[in-house]
Parts: structure tokens; C-alpha cells; sequence
């Protein structure tokens, strides 16, 4: 399995690079995983999730949170684009 760690991709909107955005780890070259350490996940963790993958046309990520009681995890999709 390929991974890397602190992705720093592009940002493009209408074609354009418009900034840049640092993926915590990208799995295979299409499978964003956004990390996190906090007590619980919240809606705006999983609205940054669903974004990182809209903005980069990923179809599924993961959102994974290490900071809480338990291991907490979601599959996220990207709607916007056929999977």
C-alpha cells in the first residue's frame, strides 16, 4: 500500500489554481484521510472532509479521529462526482 503524509495539493476552481491545501494523508493516490485529535467530531470535521474532497475531486475519503474515548471514523463521499 503507498501512502503519503502532509499532501500539499492544489486548489482549483473553473480550471485555475486558485491556493493550495495540505492533506494529511493520501492513500493510494485517491484516498484523502483527514486526522484528527479532539474529545469529539463535530458537523464542521466532516463539512472540511466532504470540501477536501469536493475541492480535489476525490471520490470517498476518511475522516478519523484519535482524541476521543474510542476510535471514532467515517467514510465520507464525494456526491458531487460518480463513484
Amino acid at each position: 500500500m503507498i501512502f503519503r503524509q502532509e499532501v500539499d495539493m492544489p486548489i482549483f476552481y473553473e480550471g485555475v489554481v486558485v491556493g493550495r491545501r495540505r492533506i494529511d494523508l493520501l492513500v493510494e493516490n485517491n484516498i484523502p484521510v483527514e486526522l484528527k485529535a479532539l474529545a469529539t467530531l463535530e458537523n464542521e470535521h466532516l463539512a472540511q472532509a466532504i470540501n477536501n474532497l469536493e475541492t480535489h475531486r476525490f471520490a470517498i475519503g476518511l475522516l478519523i479521529n484519535f482524541g476521543a474515548k474510542n476510535l471514532q471514523f467515517r467514510r465520507v463521499i464525494n456526491n458531487k462526482i460518480d463513484t
